[in-house]
């Protein structure tokens, strides 16, 4: 049966053996053909376990799991991982030494044009003229390829990627997060991708999900991930923020704040004067000499692609707020340095979260 979406997941709970807790509590989501998505959440939330329940290295005791429209397991039925026609690209990559790039990558590949796939698949990772090196001889990224080569190979409903860069250095893994996204596109394959590195969620991802204490928090694309958090958590984990109790403004394009009154067209239909959180991302501040909102730096962080400042502001002379304000680099800053600054609305939401 022809189906749209390569991953299926129906509320899906496991719970480990000696565990009070799921490690997946009621999980549903679905995942259609050709997207990259990324599970992203901090060490112990859940996503591995995804990961594992997708391959079926686990199997859930409540839900269903379908790929390719076909259900592969649920609690009267299991289908085991060999048959699940799934490609892992695990950690430490687990690459067979005493074999070279083409072996591994055409390791368990067994069809009548395993020849010409491996040198399809070499073509395809930009590996051709390495085909005999061994892993040994070849750098950390040049590695990942031909995990991701392995994989690959034979054609797999969906590819797992287990946090892939963090054996990378900066450098690197900023280059691979291209080449990976790239060569995963380039193939037409379904990935999912868990990390808990928002900058690897954001610069690859055509989805995100967002998990926490084995729940979703938030699903959705990047944009809109970072630009409109749906509580407190993803706004803070996914990126950083200013969360800031607030009223709806009267118009229900501004929220009134200890900063004053600050547009935000995000505010989710509710009524003017309903108690919410708002939160700011860092970006949404500007510097102004005729702004509303004055504050005093306090601290400050050096990025190269921005100054992040630290700042104890105030409106009219008001109760004071701290606040993380990012700050272009060609500027001047100081602490100690008063200054005064305005609101742009692009950053600006409300949040589910209720005071």
């Amino acid at each position: 049966m022809f189906s749209m979406f390569d991953i299926n997941f129906d509320s899906v709970t496991k719970t480990y053996q000696g565990s009070r807790s799921p490690a997946v509590d009621d999980v549903s989501f679905s995942i259609k053909k050709g997207q990259l998505v990324s599970v992203l959440g901090p060490s112990g939330c859940g996503k591995t376990t995804i990961l594992r329940l997708i391959a079926g290295f686990e199997r859930q005791e409540r839900g269903e799991i379908h790929l390719a429209g076909k259900k592969v397991s649920s609690t009267g039925h299991w289908v085991p991982p060999e048959k699940r026609n799934t490609g892992m690209v695990f950690q430490d990559y687990a690459l067979f030494p005493h074999l070279n790039v083409s072996q591994n990558i055409g390791f368990g590949y067994k069809g009548r044009d395993r020849a010409r796939r491996i040198d399809e698949v070499i073509e395809l990772v930009r590996l051709k003229g390495y085909q005999k090196r061994y892993p040994h001889q070849l750098s950390g990224g040049q590695q990942q390829r031909i995990a991701l080569g392995r994989a690959l190979a034979r054609r797999p409903v969906v590819v797992l990627l287990d946090e892939p860069f963090s054996n990378l250095d900066t450098s690197m893994k900023v280059a691979m997060r291209d080449e990976v996204r790239e060569i995963i596109k380039k193939a037409g394959a379904t990935a999912v991708l868990v990390t808990h590195d928002q900058k690897d969620a954001l610069a690859l991802s055509d989805e995100i999900i967002v998990l926490k204490e084995g729940r979703i928090q938030q699903c959705g694309e990047p944009r809109k991930i970072y630009q409109y958090p749906q509580n407190k958590f993803v706004a803070d984990f996914v990126g950083h923020s200013n969360v800031l109790a607030a009223k709806i403004g009267k118009d229900r394009k501004t929220v009134i704040t200890s900063l004053g009154s600050i547009p935000c067209s995000h505010t989710h239909g509710l009524c003017p004067g309903t108690a919410v959180y708002v939160s700011v991302r860092p970006e949404s501040f500007e510097l102004d000499q005729k702004g509303e909102i004055e504050g005093v730096v306090n601290k400050i962080t050096y990025t190269g692609q921005t100054i992040d400042a630290a700042i104890d502001a105030a409106y009219n002379g008001g109760k004071k707020t701290g606040l993380l304000v990012h700050i272009h680099p060609e500027k001047e800053i100081g602490i100690g340095q008063k200054v005064r600054f305005k609101v742009l609305p692009d950053f600006t939401a409300v949040i589910k979260d209720r005071p």
